[in-house]
Formats: C-alpha cells, structure tokens, sequence
C-alpha cells in the first residue's frame, strides 16, 4: 500500500485502536449523555486568535503580563503571536531540519512538547521534545529517538530564541512511529516532567515485521525501560540532568531512576492544577474499550497492559475484559485507579453514547472570565471520526476533598455556536495562559503536511 494508506491504516489500528467511537459515560452511570444535559454555565464562545498552523499541538504564556503566547506546531515550528494573535515575522524556533522524516498521512511524531523553566525571566532557558533519527546505535529496524533539549533565548523580550544554544538532555529510543506522546511540564517542586507512550503497536505487544520493540511483558510494565511512563527529572542539576532523591527507583537498583509513575499507554495531555492540591493530571488514550483520566502520584501503576480502564486486559483479546483480571503488578502493589473513563466504541458506528476517537488532555479552570467552571477540569475528545473533523469539548466535575472517593462526572461544554461542545474540527491540544484562560488548538486535516491549524480562546459571550 502507499504511504498515505499506510499511514491511515495503520494509525486506525494503532492509535485508535486506542478507541474509535468514544462515548463521555459517567462512570457509575450507563446512559448516554445529549446535548440537553450540556454543561450551561455561562455564556462560552471560540475566539480565533490564529490560523496556517500545520498541527498546532503545544500553547504555552510568556511569562511578563505582555499576553504573548508560543504556539508549537507539530510540523516542527514554533511561533510566537501576540495578545491579539498577530504571529511574528519569523518562526521563534525552527527545528524542521532536526526531525525525522514525516508522513503526509496521520502523524504522532515533530515536535511534541514545549515547556519554559519555571525562572523563565531570569534563566531564559525553555525545553522541547522531538522526534529525532533513529540513533546509530539504536536496535535495528526501530524508528526514531525521542529527544528532550534545552534552548535559550537571548532576552526575556526576544522574539526569537538562539538555534545554537541547544543542550540535548535525554534520547528515547522508540520502535514505532505512534504512541511517542512527549508532553513536558514543569511541577510545582521545579522538576521537569516528561510523559512518555509505550513504543506504538496494539496492545504493547511487538510486532515481528517491524522490529519488535516490546518485551514480554510490554514495555509499560517494565521498569527497566522508559517507555509507557512519566518521568521526573532535575533539569537544572547533573550532567545532563539530575534525579530527584524520592523519585520511586532514585538508587536505580528496582526500576531506570528517571521513572516517577508507569503503566500508561499513550499520554496525550499532561498537566498540574495551578490550584488545589496541585494535581497532575494525565490523558491516557485507549486501546479498544476505554479512555481515562489519571492523577499521577510518585510510584503509580496505572495498570497498561495488564489493565485498561477499571478493566483487566487481555492483549490476545482486546475487546473483551478478562474474568481472571489481574488487580496488582509484579510488585504485589494495587493499580492506580483513574478517576474518570468513558468508553471507547471502535468500529461500532455512530452509537448514540459516543463522544470521539481518542482523549485529548486539558487543564483545571483558574480564570476568571467563567467562575462556572472554575475548579473543573476542561478537556476534549479528538473527533468522532478518523476522516471527518468533529471534536468534542468537554469539562469534567471534580468532587470536593473528603468526598469519600468520589469519581469524577463530566459533560459536554456548551458554547454559544455549539451546544454540544462539538466544533467541527480535529482537537490536537488545549493551552493555558499565564492568567489561567484556556485555548483550544485545532486542526482541519488528520495530518501535519496542511495548512488548516487554528487557535481559539475561550471568551465570554
């Protein structure tokens, strides 16, 4: 087949598998949520704050009150536009020419985090992940590393950073083209947080024809790879980088010492509440049953691939939960639960109960234009459909501390133009600014090679 049906096939397969059809279920309720039962709160609107994005996939605040904003584009371009969304004559950093080759078709690989240092203003350093080569001394037939580095600007008011002044921080490996995720933020204890997929392939099972890639017992559950995790790293110590004294394998003797949290399968959202406790929270897309919402704590197992959703897995049978699921890890230590699923229902049509394809990961509400929403967590669906742009926004009730574990509840977010929170398009990402207001970061095509990438902001209407 060409490359574009490859691509398309074996995305169908791959990444949504991790779930076409996804329906935003309550987790303790089984009837499907309408439009009617929309969250109301107050009147919400889409702003367009920019447009000819290839695949806008990381918005991140210059931390000055001057309102501007960096817009990391997957295609490899970061840019930098204004408070009124007017980009800068030149890309703020160009790394096309340091990524791998890229498909025309569906892409999971370019440029996939972007996180400034917590000192911005006085460090002016600023950190990527991106897809690279494969290294020469990679296992054979795998397909790219995945690269953390570090940039500088040359001062807190440039409009461009220095190409030259990058420090390269850490290379993953990784068999496959998908479940790469790469979202990077900033804890509020300083260290760098790195969320990491298992290495692509249904199921974290290798596949012969390309390479393997996936031990025994899949790469999520194996502590002595970084794939299917969340790592924690001291960015500004070490040589190229520190290790936290509590991160769970710290002395490296149980598990690789970057690891802080494992068991997830392909984490496409990642962020801490500005609020609260200070949560991290993390997206983690579906193989063929359910999405999830995660809070990561230091040492988790999230339970891929021996536990999908609530459910067991079983990966010689994906769609259907095993009667003798497994409830712990190799460890004796009980799986992590999520604190919100929704079902994944692919290949079984339009069903009256779904939602969209795959989670797209958001952020706890701390602005102050919707006080409805504030402390509920906003987020999306990617799309109904592989083909057809038609992503669903969505905000999620978290119950109130002392509830008694509680799970979460959400709904469709009604905006003025779309009552069901479905805006007919891709949703790669949302974005936070530096006053807690949210963007959302779409795309018209299933691809990084177009030209249809949007960023709105929520407002008042």
């Amino acid at each position: 087949m060409n490359h574009d049906i490859r691509h398309f096939h074996t995305a169908f397969l791959r990444r949504v598998s991790a779930g076409v059809l996804a329906s935003l279920l309550l987790v303790t309720a089984s009837q499907p949520v309408t439009g009617a039962e929309a969250d109301t709160g107050s009147a919400i609107g889409l702003k367009l704050m920019g447009e000819g994005f290839s695949a806008p996939s990381v918005l991140v605040s210059i931390p000055d009150g001057s309102g501007r904003l960096l817009v990391a584009d997957q295609a490899g371009v970061i840019y930098l536009i204004d408070r009124d969304g007017k980009k800068s004559e030149q890309p703020f950093l160009d790394l096309r020419q340091k990524l791998c080759p890229l498909g025309k078709g569906m892409e999971e690989r370019g440029l996939l985090g972007l996180a400034l240092h917590p000192q911005f203003k006085s460090t002016r350093k600023f950190f990527v992940v991106y897809s690279a080569p494969l290294r020469t001394n990679a296992p054979p037939k795998w397909d790219h590393a995945e690269r953390l580095s570090e940039f500088q600007v040359p001062s807190i008011d440039s409009s461009t950073a220095n190409p030259a002044s990058e420090r390269v921080i850490l290379e993953i490996d990784e068999p496959d083209w998908n479940h790469n995720s790469g979202r990077i933020a900033f804890g509020p204890d300083g260290y760098l947080y790195w969320t990491i997929g298992d290495g692509g392939a249904p199921n974290d099972v290798g596949d012969p024809a390309r390479g393997r890639g996936h031990p025994p017992e899949g790469n999520a559950q194996n502590l002595q790879t970084l794939l299917g995790k969340v790592l924690r790293l001291d960015v500004d110590s070490g040589a190229p980088y520190g290790i936290p004294r509590d991160n769970p394998y710290a002395d490296g003797k149980k598990g690789r010492p970057e690891i802080f949290a494992y068991g997830l399968r392909n984490p496409w959202g990642i962020s801490f509440d500005r609020g609260g406790k200070h949560d991290l929270i993390v997206a983690d897309v579906g193989q063929d049953r359910w999405e999830e919402i995660n809070i990561i704590m230091n040492g988790g197992n999230y339970g891929w691939r021996l536990r999908e959703g609530f459910d067991g897995f079983d990966p010689l049978n994906p769609r259907s939960a095993p009667t003798n699921a497994v409830r712990v890890g190799a460890d004796g230590k009980p799986f992590v639960d999520p604190v919100f699923v929704y079902k994944t229902l692919r290949g079984r049509g339009t069903a009256p109960d779904s939602y969209g394809v795959t989670i797209t990961g958001g952020y706890v509400y701390r602005g102050k234009a919707f006080p409805s929403l504030v402390g509920k967590y906003v987020f999306a669906d990617w799309s109904r459909s592989m083909a057809i742009p038609d992503g669903t926004l969505l905000v999620a009730t978290i119950p109130s501390p002392g509830s008694g574990g509680a799970r979460w509840t959400a709904r469709p977010l009604a905006l003025k133009d779309f009552p069901e929170g479905r805006i007919k398009a891709f949703i790669w990402a949302l974005g936070e600014d530096e006053v807690g207001e949210l963007y959302v970061l779409t795309n018209g095509a299933n691809s990084v090679s177009a030209t249809r990438g949007k960023v709105f902001k929520l407002v008042p209407q």
